[in-house]
């Protein structure tokens, strides 16, 4: 991979990502420590996105989103303006957006968030697209479930929802 390739994916880029692991210790290492433990402690005074809705305590939704009969899922720019209209109706934060155009067709993308990421794979041949929409903290993933109908001219959409982290981690309480 020549270096004008990794720059493109985003390696080099000045956005503070790499950062986050030049001590050898990545988030995710520190939060579950021990892979034994049935439960990991939250702080109640950190700010952490993690979603507390129904007594329960979980990482983020993650809405796997099933398009059918889609309509534009050859068209690069559509997919792009799509990931963008989620990101606003969801009131996420875009960080940045890459797709590929595969011959003699499909498109493959993902919209890299700060609350996470939106993601698709597409077969236009048979109107059919792979979407994730995987967001944490305030943001409302299934907000996007409309935005795609809309930009896919479709109203046959399939959703499951996956509270990713739930089980693993509950807030200290308080004495």
């Amino acid at each position: 991979m020549t270096r004008a390739n990794l720059f493109q994916l985003g390696t080099g880029l000045e956005t503070g990502a790499h950062a986050e692991d030049t001590h050898g210790i990545r988030a995710a290492d520190t939060l579950f420590d021990d892979p034994t433990a049935s439960c990991n402690l939250l702080d109640p005074a950190r700010d952490d996105h993690f979603i507390r809705r129904d007594g329960v305590v979980f990482a983020g939704t993650h809405l796997i989103i099933e398009v059918e009969n889609g309509h534009g899922l050859d068209e690069e720019a559509r997919i792009q303006d799509a990931f963008r209209d989620c990101v606003t109706a969801c009131g996420a934060t875009l960080l940045h957006i890459h797709t590929h155009k595969f011959s003699p067709q499909g498109v493959s993308g993902v919209a890299v968030l700060a609350e996470s990421h939106i993601s698709v794979h597409t077969w236009p041949e048979i109107g059919y697209g792979a979407f994730d929409v995987f967001m944490c903290g305030d943001a409302d993933p299934w907000k996007a479930v409309g935005v795609l109908k809309r930009a896919f001219a479709t109203d046959k959409v399939h959703v499951k929802e996956l509270r990713r982290g739930e089980g693993m981690v509950r807030d200290i309480v308080a004495a």
